[in-house]
């Protein structure tokens, strides 16, 4: 199949970009001018098609001439510590309704799209498709937004479309500024690391699971709402521990040396079997052999 992925160049994209190649699909990378390709070295036998979602002509102009005929589409404002309440997700929101009109202009049939856990009540014990929202920050909500419209519009076009809810992702290639890598790298360094009280209960999936999912959606063409996680609920406290242990290095975690975040939810974990049904898609990875990895690959980096 003729794939693009937007935000190619990303954490999550640059490892869709990784699996679509070694699945065998003929890949189209959309990266922002001049924007780094670190994410995507070594990778070979792709597209890099350079162009910005805002500009409307320039990219209805590169997707007629590439013709996709599904798209992941990745590109999101996400800068740690910002994106949560950003007025530029206002912006992402309406490029992505932008990019579904082209898309569809360019003949493309199916579009992955990519939500967040944030937008449902998470009151409600374990996150289903069918449960209720209640997006609680302007990402959460845009995105919310996105899938709603996308949906209908898509509908309309002719197009079918995966609205692929993400939950909490770890893996190589993370942003720095994110909890795994900043403890990762505070236990290779030999450093005391400050944590809240790890209580928080948590869904986590490796980026390259996350990547075969959004992949099993593009090529089965799925349509609806999908859960994109592990279904296993873990203590953020536990996780810690494991890649402190991981390191010989336990007691560089300091719990309650931050403040827990009265906003933030006690419990987050999802139901994936919708996901599993309609692709076959099972996670590769077990937490402990994830983050045994991401610590290797941190740590050949830190080496050098």
């Amino acid at each position: 199949m003729r794939i693009l992925v937007t935000g190619a160049a990303g954490f999550v994209g640059a490892s869709a970009v990784r699996r679509l190649v070694a699945d065998g699909h003929t890949v189209g990378a959309l990266v922002r001018p001049g924007s780094s390709s670190r994410r995507l070295e070594g990778v070979e036998s792709i597209t890099r098609i350079e162009c910005d979602l805002a500009d409307r002509e320039a990219l209805g102009q590169a997707l007629r001439a590439w013709k996709p005929q599904a798209c992941i589409h990745l590109a999101w404002y996400a800068v740690p510590g910002k994106y949560l309440d950003a007025a530029e997700n206002l912006d992402c929101l309406a490029v992505s309704l932008g990019l579904l009109e082209l898309l569809a202009q360019a003949g493309c049939r199916h579009v992955v799209m990519t939500g967040t856990c944030a937008e449902y009540d998470t009151d409600v014990g374990y996150l289903r498709e069918s449960g209720p929202t209640r997006p609680a920050t302007l990402y959460a909500a845009t995105k919310l937004s996105l899938g709603v419209i996308a949906a209908i519009r898509a509908g309309q076009l002719g197009i079918t479309l995966s609205w692929a809810r993400l939950f909490y992702l770890y893996g190589p290639h993370e942003d720095e500024r994110r909890m795994v890598p900043s403890l990762i790298k505070a236990l290779l360094e030999r450093k005391p690391f400050k944590a809240s009280s790890g209580r928080q209960v948590r869904d986590y999936l490796h980026v390259d699971d996350v990547a075969s999912a959004l992949t099993g959606l593009a090529t089965a063409g799925a349509s609806g709402t999908f859960n994109v996680c592990s279904g296993d609920p873990v203590h953020v406290r536990d996780m810690m521990l494991t890649l402190g242990r991981l390191a010989d290095q336990p007691d560089l975690v300091r719990f309650g040396e931050l403040p827990d975040r009265d906003w933030e939810p006690p419990f987050i974990c999802g139901d994936s079997r919708r996901l599993r049904a309609a692709t076959g898609w099972a996670p590769a990875f077990e937490l402990e052999a994830g983050l045994r990895q991401t610590l290797d690959w941190w740590a050949s980096r830190h080496r050098t």
